[in-house]
């Protein structure tokens, strides 16, 4: 295969053939390399490759040629210097905090972020003697007021689960390098197609393959993006100890995943627009949140930060938790379920599902109120979402 420098050319095209390394068998699609390990020509190379003297495939826990393609074509995507991928979204931010993070060390993190997310933090990083304190997304005072001397890193999603709310990613990488902490970005629910963090200052983009980039709900997967210093010191080595692993055939499914992603966050973003204009004249309806909107406090710092304002609607039922439990059980062809960045709509209730694990001190504290809704916007034609919300919206 010809030797390319992907970074000549668009994200569309990078999305599409970014990554693949052609074998000597010519395929035109990316194969997937299902082997736990890997032969050696001789013994001194095995030893030579094991102690990184010189590159190949060693363990599929930590190389593997299908998962390497996958990790190259999303760094160039996020105009990162390297990606490592990881079994879920999760395992992603377990391993940042794994390989950043030491007992005597202090986080802040956005109170606005998915449920799980805030567990990590408040349940098992703190039993190692991280300390992390929970702030207001949008208050760059708040970030400043509670940022230490030992702080490593600020780590926020935006827009945020589930209220869709912006955060100024520039703001607050100039006060994460201010402080000498780094700036953690989940970029999720924009992916690289609507926002580059890197470009307004992120140190660390976190993915959730597992949503957009797969596209239909197939597989579970993550993906870290950062310098190559801070992949090779401290994220590397978890990975290759720990095995948090993505495997061959879900890296293969997340690459076909790219091929499309361009097309159907356009797609996503045109229907999920339409919807929150029609919701907001809804009178069931007493609040949208969507950046594309003009109510939308954040919606001039969206127009700026983002290309497009995103798949991801989320509304307030005049009628609480009763009304919003009759609506989603009143739809007949949106999904019931807590994933999103389907080409199917879903539908969830955050405060008993994505955020039911909180207290309810702490989902007051976040915003989650009990007649919230959250929809992920597929693909399917406009006036049939909105015919299937319709009856439940007016019980």
């Amino acid at each position: 295969m010809k030797d390319i420098d992907w970074n000549d050319y668009s994200l569309e095209t990078q999305a599409i053939r970014a990554g693949h390394k052609r074998t000597h068998e010519d395929e035109h699609s990316i194969p997937i390399f299902t082997t736990s390990s890997y032969v050696f020509k001789s013994a001194e190379e095995a030893a030579l490759r094991f102690t990184g003297q010189i590159p190949g495939n060693i363990y599929s826990r930590f190389t593997n040629p299908t998962v390497n393609a996958f990790q190259e074509r999303l760094a160039f995507m996020e105009k990162g210097e390297r990606c490592l991928a990881f079994s879920s979204g999760m395992a992603a931010i377990m391993a940042v905090g794994m390989g950043l993070l030491k007992a005597g060390d202090h986080v802040v993190c956005s109170r606005s972020v998915f449920g799980n997310t805030l567990l990590v933090f408040q349940n098992y990083f703190a039993k190692f003697g991280v300390e992390t304190d929970f702030v207001d997304l949008i208050d760059i005072k708040a970030w400043e007021a509670v940022i230490k001397p030992n702080t490593r890193f600020l780590f926020i999603e935006t827009p945020s689960n589930p209220l869709i709310e912006i955060a100024d990613i520039s703001a607050l990488a100039d006060l994460a390098h201010a402080h000498n902490s780094l700036l953690i970005v989940d970029n999720c629910f924009c992916t690289p197609i609507l926002q580059k963090p890197f470009e307004l200052g992120a140190d660390i983009v976190i993915h959730s393959a597992t949503k957009y980039i797969d596209g239909q709900g197939r597989c579970v997967g993550g993906a870290v993006i950062a310098s190559d210093e801070i992949i090779e010191k401290f994220i590397y080595p978890y990975l290759r100890t720990g095995g948090a692993t993505m495997s061959p055939f879900n890296a293969w499914v997340f690459l076909s995943g790219l091929e499309t992603l361009a097309v159907r966050m356009k797609a996503h973003c045109d229907n999920a627009f339409e919807l929150a204009k029609w919701l907001e004249q809804h009178p069931s309806v007493s609040k949208v949140h969507y950046p594309g909107l003009a109510s939308h406090a954040q919606h001039d710092l969206a127009q700026r930060q983002q290309s497009q304002f995103g798949g991801i609607v989320s509304f307030e039922l005049t009628g609480g938790k009763e009304h919003a439990w009759t609506l989603i059980d009143a739809t007949k062809m949106i999904s019931i379920t807590a994933n999103l960045g389907d080409v199917k709509t879903t539908i969830t209730h955050p405060g008993t599902t994505t955020h039911g694990r909180l207290s309810p001190e702490a989902r007051a504290a976040a915003g989650i109120k009990d007649g919230l809704v959250r929809i992920s916007v597929g693909l399917e034609g406009i006036d049939d979402i909105k015919n299937d919300l319709l009856t439940g919206l007016q019980l």
